[in-house]
């Protein structure tokens, strides 16, 4: 792979004595701060009802709530 030019600029400047910018930076950077959980049991479930909820109320599946009139 081909350098980047702010890394071709961190190279020179570490051959040319001066500090190197990598030195500068925190240990925070290399950690990964966001916490992570997996999902319980009952977040799976409720995860899984809302996700198929609208599908199976809107379409073949109905109430029985849509009625109409004919008129002769």
């Amino acid at each position: 792979m081909a350098k980047s030019k702010a890394k071709k600029m961190r190279d020179k400047m570490t051959r040319e004595g001066k500090r190197n910018p990598e030195l500068n930076r925190s240990l925070f950077v290399f950690a990964d701060m966001e916490t992570r959980k997996t999902k319980t049991k009952q977040e799976k479930l409720q995860h899984q009802h809302t996700k198929h909820k609208k599908r199976l109320s809107d379409g073949a599946y109905s109430t029985g709530d849509d009625r109409f009139f004919v008129c002769i």
